[in-house]
């Protein structure tokens, strides 16, 4: 399957988590509903998966969490804040950089909707001249 197949399958289950809850839980909450939704879908998910961080040859823990990654080729990064900023961008760049997906999806629950709070993020690609 490829990250866009992937994708596709994985803003179909935000937009069904969000339909039953609704805007106003904690991030949490919509994390574990929406792994739920992606394992029924036949998708593998893996949750809170620990990202070290090469610093000199050195594998560091430097408490860098992934919060969902599917199949190992998408990121998602769950947020239910007021508003999207640049530092959730910089922060799914990260996770992409350091394990060289190349897609990610950021997804703010905290909207009225939901399809408002999602952003694809792409590592890699050339810069626009």
């Amino acid at each position: 399957m490829t990250e866009n197949e992937i994708a596709t399958i994985a803003v179909d289950a935000m937009i069904e988590v969000h339909r039953e809850l609704g805007p106003g839980l904690l991030e949490s909450s919509y994390q574990h509903c929406l792994i739920f939704e992606l394992g029924s879908r036949g998708l593998q998910v893996e949750a809170e998966v620990t990202l070290p961080l090469q610093f000199k040859g050195v594998k560091l823990d430097a408490g860098y969490r992934i919060d969902i990654w599917i199949e190992r080729k998408v990121i998602i990064e769950v947020k239910s804040v007021e508003a999207l900023h640049p530092i959730h961008t910089a922060q799914l760049l990260t996770y992409l950089k350091l394990t060289g997906c190349r897609l990610g999806l950021m997804v703010n629950f905290n909207e009225k909707l939901v399809k408002d709070g999602i952003r694809r993020i792409v590592y890699g690609l050339p810069e626009k001249q």
